[in-house]
């Protein structure tokens, strides 16, 4: 399955990226407000410009393409972010590792983690499915939550 990335925005200006099936992927998930910030939550977003990312060096010569330094965050100028493609593979690593450290609860995740906030179940990092009105209930009553695109919520990625 080709993937199409978007660079996104949401409104307190934090940037991210949106892997989609296809813009209508994309145009339909935005309509029904499907699309969050993974920084802070919001769910105003806007799709920004962008190119695409290729790594083509040496296909010219027939070899193929170059891999990326080991140690890509070397390469980052000096107090500023390290290079995209680094920060999207620790995006990565990390987010299996919380997949595969987590217990999948489902459309119960909301009811689960008030549970477990209250003490009427076992302490344990749960994962699973919630609208954003009940993320956002969740956020009033004090407990922490983090939205994982749906796209990544997947146990095959472990």
């Amino acid at each position: 399955m080709s993937l199409k990335v978007f660079d996104l925005q949401c409104a307190q200006g934090h940037v991210f990226e949106g892997w989609f099936g296809s813009h209508a992927d994309f145009d339909s998930q935005h309509s029904r407000g499907l699309i969050t910030c993974p920084m802070c939550g919001n769910g105003v977003i806007e799709k920004k410009l962008s190119a695409p990312r290729l790594n083509v060096s040496g296909l010219r010569e027939g070899r193929p393409p170059m891999p990326a330094p080991a140690d890509a965050s070397s390469s980052a100028p000096a107090g500023g972010p390290p290079p995209s493609a680094a920060m999207q593979a620790q995006f990565l690593q990390h987010l299996r590792q919380a997949i595969r450290n987590t217990e999948n609860v489902g459309t119960q995740f909301a009811d689960e983690a008030r549970r477990i906030h209250h003490g009427d179940a076992p302490e344990r990092p749960i994962r699973g499915v919630a609208t954003a009105d009940e993320r956002q209930s969740l956020t009033d009553e004090g407990i922490a939550v983090a939205p994982i695109p749906a796209l990544f919520d997947d146990d095959r990625l472990q």
